[in-house]
This record gives structure tokens, sequence and C-alpha cells, in this order.
């Protein structure tokens, strides 16, 4: 196995035993970093220091993580000028936060012989917000509602 020493230096490869040996004269762990490599690699450290660094570089990573979440806007076929234009801000503010947003029109009774006409709803709204957004994912009916996910411009 190759074996890294506890200042970052590579002391080449050797047995298990060689290893296991150096580590014990620094008083210190033999921990495999990669298994998978040939030949395993492996590092002379303090086993208990070493996870503590693991676990602060995980929970680092998970805070610049940033979960982006999928918001709903519910349109009916015969919404108003001025309802789409309240709809069409709450969908604005949703973008800047960084959220995918997901416009459904959703049809009843005799609504669902006019699917056709109904389109240009959501064109309507794609429009209103072509300056701070893009279509992810184009108009597409699925069942009783037609769907179109939307996403900030980058």
């Amino acid at each position: 196995m190759r074996v890294i020493g506890t200042d970052g230096e590579q002391l080449g490869v050797m047995s298990i035993k060689e290893a296991l040996q150096l580590a014990e004269e620094a008083e210190l762990d033999l921990v495999k970093i990669v298994a998978t490599a040939k030949p395993p690699v492996c590092k002379i450290v303090d086993y208990g220091k070493y996870r503590y660094e693991q676990a602060r570089k995980e929970k680092d990573a998970k805070k610049k993580q940033k979960v982006i979440e999928v918001k709903e806007i519910r349109l009916s076929p015969n919404i108003d000028t001025n309802d789409l234009n309240t709809k069409i801000n709450a969908a604005r503010k949703f973008l800047s936060k960084g959220d995918k947003v997901k416009v459904t029109l959703r049809f009843r009774g005799r609504e669902m012989a006019h699917m056709a006409n109904s389109k240009h709803i959501l064109d309507d709204f794609a429009e209103a917000l072509a300056d701070v957004s893009t279509i992810e994912k184009a108009p597409k009916v699925e069942g009783r509602s037609m769907t179109m996910f939307l996403t900030e411009k980058r």
C-alpha cells in the first residue's frame, strides 16, 4: 500500500506491517484514505482528529448548498388580466429567490372541451416573465390540467 506521512509527504509503497510499525512509532493511527486505488492509499494521522475534520468539511458543504424549491401557481382558464398580473408578480418574486415555478392551468367541467384555446394564457404568463425566466418544460396537458415549469435566467 502507498503510505503518506503525518505532514503530507509520501513515504512510498510498503507492506501493511511496515506501515503499521511507522504509525505505532509516531503514536498515531494508520487510516485507509482511498481503498479503490491501486495500490490503496493510507495515511498516518490521529483518527479522532481526522474524523472531526471530515465532519467539519461535510457541514461546511451543506451550508453552501442551495436547496431549490418548486413553487406552484394555479390559474384557471377564465382568469382576468389583473388577477393574472398578480400571479405574475408572485412568480417573479419566487424566481428572484432562486426557486423554480410550476404554473398550472386547471380545467373543470366544460372547460375541458376548450383546452386548446386556453394555452395562450400560459404563453402570456411565460412572455411576461421572459426578462427574468426561461421555460424549463413547455406547457403539457396532464389529465385535467396543463403545466409548465419556469426557472430563473442565469
